[in-house]
């Protein structure tokens, strides 16, 4: 059986946690936090290990399950697959290109694997309309959040949109031919609104908007294809199909 260590014991942190314990299919070997209060209380509260420090839970895992903020997960995921342990990253991966390819070749010479929390291609919802997504021709997405203070640490195209460009790249099987974008700073330091058009070489056009200063949460992926209209909620986890002839499904 595997077992895992859990990093970072913040608002997603708690998340994770609860769903490692709920789960028979590995051990969850220990938890560590760079706030030790709040590591030893939770530790208390769900009778689990509390590590002292990163490098001793290295050593009594198998995997390690990376929910820390984003400019830490470069150094704490290096020092995983350098051990040879397998790692689950929450996104983004990195909040630079170049980590994180250096974590690919890390990752691959040392034959472990390493998974990225990009969940929204496990939302049901949207395997629901994968069988209808077959050669895209246009793509319309809207991703809005009410603000929230967690995940400002870098632009929102690391913080939300990468949600949709995951699933753009599963149902897309084209190289970007071009780019053209803008975004707006407004509340954090770094972009908080961000309308992007991605051109594909196949002529697959996506137009992304993503925004986490709205009223309200949106998250609709809209797919128009040469047989259907696929209009996905994945806030609601709710999906219509409209075929050529106009009748939905």
């Amino acid at each position: 059986m595997n077992r895992i260590g859990l990093v970072g014991l913040g608002y997603l942190g708690k998340i994770h946690l609860k769903i490692l314990l709920e789960d028979d299919a590995w051990q969850l070997a220990g938890v560590y936090d760079i706030n030790k209060r709040l590591c030893l209380e939770l530790a208390d509260q769900y009778q689990i290990k509390a590590f002292d420090s990163y490098a001793e839970m290295l050593e009594h895992c198998d995997a390690i399950d990376i929910v820390t903020p984003s400019n830490t997960h470069f150094e704490i995921a290096e020092k995983a697959i350098i051990h040879g342990k397998h790692v689950f990253i929450e996104k983004p991966v990195t909040s630079d290109v170049k980590d994180a390819k250096t974590l690919r070749d890390l990752a691959t010479e040392a034959s472990v694997c390493v998974q990225v929390g990009h969940v929204e291609r496990f939302n049901p919802a949207f395997i629901a309309a994968l069988p209808y997504l077959s050669n895209p021709k246009y793509i319309e997405i809207h991703r809005l959040a009410q603000y929230n203070p967690r995940g400002t640490d870098v632009s929102v195209v690391l913080d939300l949109m990468s949600h949709d460009l995951d699933l753009i790249l599963n149902i897309v099987h084209a190289n970007v031919k071009k780019i053209q974008a803008i975004g707006s700073r407004v509340i954090s330091q770094s972009a908080d609104l961000v309308n992007a058009r991605i051109e594909f070489d196949n002529g697959c056009v996506a137009n992304i908007t993503t925004n986490r200063i709205a009223l309200k949460n949106v998250r609709k992926f809209r797919v128009f294809t040469d047989k259907y209209l696929v209009s996905i909620n994945l806030l609601d986890k709710s999906t219509y199909i409209v075929k050529n002839s106009g009748r939905r499904q």
